[in-house]
Formats: C-alpha cells, structure tokens, sequence
C-alpha cells in the first residue's frame, strides 16, 4: 500500500507541470522521441530530459534509445491507478453532498 501510494504521489507529482501535461497529451496519440516531445516547448533540451526523467521516475512513460534516437511511450497503469483515486475521492464528495443536501431540506421542512 505505501509503495502504491508512493507511486500516485509521484504521478500526480509529474502531472502538476503544465509542460509533462503536454508530452504526455502528445504521447496519448502514440510514441514520440524526445525532439518531438521537445518541439513546441520553449525550453533547452537539457529542461525537456529533466522533464521526461520526472515522468519516467513516476511511471507515466517508458524510454528506449536505438542508435541516437530516445523514444517515448505512456504508460497506462499509473496514469489509470491516479484515475481510480480520483473516481473514488468523487464517489465519496458526492455522498458527502447528497447528506447536506438532504440535511438541508430536513432543516428547510422544519422552518415552513
């Protein structure tokens, strides 16, 4: 359980960044190398590694070098185990706010 939640903490670590957002919208479409990653970031090529390295680190994608080329691909299962977590704390909101609704309409019939 710890080393799972380690896991999802470090997925929703990597996810935080605006610019891991972006390799990974662009990984979504199918496995990219890191100067396609890199292309529509504003950022030194050395910047795009640390970013890939974070989500790697995290589990969100996996790399192989052939010859001078690093390619990307996402992996599913973390981003799925960070997607489960959050469909469960919702599943748990939302119960949560059908009780005070309820508990409001309780108080509201009391005061007519």
């Amino acid at each position: 359980m710890l080393k799972d939640l380690t896991r999802l903490d470090r997925a929703f670590q990597a996810l935080a960044d605006p610019a891991r957002r972006g390799m990974l919208s662009r990984l979504a479409r199918g496995p990219a190398s890191v100067s396609e990653l890199a292309q529509p970031f504003e950022m030194s090529l050395p910047a795009v590694m640390q970013h890939l390295k974070a989500l790697e680190d995290s589990g969100l994608i996996r790399s192989e070098k052939k010859g001078r080329v690093r390619t990307c691909r996402l992996q599913p299962g973390v981003l799925a185990a960070a997607e489960q977590w959050l469909v469960d704390r919702r599943s748990e909101w939302e119960k949560r706010h059908d009780r005070f609704e309820e508990y409001v309409m309780e108080l509201k019939d009391k005061g007519d």
